[in-house]
């Protein structure tokens, strides 16, 4: 049977944080009554002209930039035609093959093309329950309409539905530190289509592509991403082809719809926008999009996590993507001792104890509005590093501490949770009674078999209430019963 591996592609559109529209001077909203933030350029009345958002070009600089594209010295803006309610001049403004930027990078994921565009009305759809005078009806909300849009497509990098759930959050992460967006996929701020295709393993050619549009969540758009895979394959495996279309995916039932055929860029009818002149990036313009920008980008700070740092690549991606641990991370390494002396903290060790943290508080929790300070946190990490309390018993004070606060150290001597080592009484003699407990276990030890010592170590550690080091006893073990 034939393997297929997927191709994913995605466009993501995102609404620039602009106080006014993209050709005109309405104001921006959110969930204000219908249809308040309206004039004749953004309804298509006739002899309206649009005037170009010098804020909204100074935003798309600044994303191209940091996803390290060539920014267009001369970029033009194009009519986009189609008929829709929620198009009230039967086209959109947005730019086609002389865009703002082009190539650049974030990740492992290529980037095509950014340009810019304004955003369609909003249709409001009435069900059986919003029957007006016996009849359904869809209303439109012209407030959205002529919002400024970036739209970034990627190159078709994507290899897993997981991809395409984690580089849009990395995205995300890296526009909202531009101050670019809200970002808001509730809202509608940022939302993604993805274009997907499989094709045989150790194939270079594209299979026929399909489209899921205006997904509002990652987590709904790995279902649907994993779900468009599914059904592709099962049509190749049954001789079928697969037919270039777009697709709406409903997560409430894990379910595809065809919406209609896909559309090339021919059925736009693009040309040249006449009533607008061509963008030009002038270096000034680049140079104030440069001093907008923040000094460290969140694909930077995971590489020096990786690079610099030591943390492995999952634990690099976390912090960078949610910033608030990275700063939470950033405080606990650079913490004091909460004796007031400065130690060095090692931060693979730190690291390991901030997802922890998060456990007991809560998934979505910024640590920094916990109890456990990073201070705190970083004399743990050192306590632990050093030896001086076990990682059991340490996992038992960073519950304390999520519930009370305080020094770590106080914990520790409070509730006698310090490690045991080879030095005090009594270890050696557990040690001891743990082989004459389990003599099969020993001898298999003995033997060579070192998985055998699981039971060993775990019998100590009980006695102990787990303050003895795990590799304490283990060394223990190992000496008494060589050769």
């Amino acid at each position: 049977m034939t393997a297929y591996e997927p191709v994913i592609g995605l466009e993501i559109h995102v609404q620039l944080s602009t106080r006014t529209k993209m050709f005109c001077g309405c104001k921006l909203s959110f969930n204000d009554p219908p249809n308040i933030h309206t004039c004749p350029t953004c309804l298509g009345l006739p002899g309206a002209l649009p005037v170009v958002n010098s804020r909204a070009i100074h935003f798309g600089i600044m994303i191209g930039l940091a996803l390290g594209c060539d920014i267009a010295e001369r970029s033009l803006f194009h009519r986009k035609n189609y008929f829709y309610p929620d198009l009230p001049k039967g086209y959109q403004i947005s730019q086609y093959d002389v865009p703002l930027c082009r190539g650049g990078r974030l990740g492992d994921v290529r980037i095509h093309r950014v340009h810019l565009e304004e955003d369609a009305a909003k249709l409001n759809h009435l069900g059986a329950s919003g029957r007006i005078h016996g009849s359904d009806r869809s209303w439109v909300d012209f407030n959205r309409g002529g919002t400024p849009l970036v739209e970034i497509v990627t190159e078709p990098d994507l290899r897993s539905p997981e991809q395409a759930r984690e580089w849009p959050a990395l995205l995300r992460t890296t526009l909202r530190q531009l101050g670019v967006s809200d970002v808001n996929m509730e809202e509608g701020s940022l939302r993604v289509d993805a274009n997907v295709s499989v094709r045989p393993v150790g194939s270079t050619e594209l299979g026929t592509k399909t489209e899921l549009k205006n997904m509002n969540s990652f987590r709904f758009l790995e279902r649907g991403v994993r779900a468009e895979i599914s059904r592709q394959i099962a049509l190749l495996e049954q001789g079928k082809p697969v037919m270039q279309e777009t697709l709406h995916y409903d997560p409430a039932t894990d379910t595809l719809t065809a919406l209609r055929s896909k559309e090339e860029a021919h059925d736009y009818r693009y040309f040249p926008e006449p009533d607008l002149v061509p963008i030009l990036a002038t270096e000034e313009m680049l140079a104030a999009a440069r001093a907008d920008m923040p000094a460290e980008l969140p694909a930077e700070r995971a590489a020096r996590y990786e690079g610099e740092l030591g943390l492995n690549a999952d634990t690099a991606r976390l912090f960078a993507f949610r910033t608030e641990l990275g700063d939470y991370f950033e405080r606990a390494l650079a913490a004091a001792g909460s004796d007031g002396e400065q130690r060095q903290v090692d931060p693979v060790e730190l690291s390991n104890w901030i997802p922890q943290l998060i456990e007991r508080i809560g998934s979505d929790s910024d640590p920094a509005g916990s109890n456990v300070a990073p201070e705190s946190l970083a004399t743990l990490a050192t306590m632990v590093k050093a030896k001086e309390v076990s990682r059991d018993a340490a996992r038992e004070v960073l519950t304390r501490l999520v519930e009370e606060g305080g020094d770590p150290r106080a914990i520790v001597e409070r509730e006698g949770l310090g490690a045991l080592t080879a030095e005090d009484d009594g270890l050696g003699e557990l040690v001891d009674r743990a082989i004459a407990a389990d003599p099969a276990a020993a001898e298999q030890v003995r033997s060579g078999n070192m998985k055998a010592i699981g039971p060993l170590v775990g019998y100590v550690m009980r006695e102990t209430k787990g303050r003895a080091d795990g590799g304490e006893i283990t060394r223990l073990i190992r000496e008494r019963l060589a050769g």
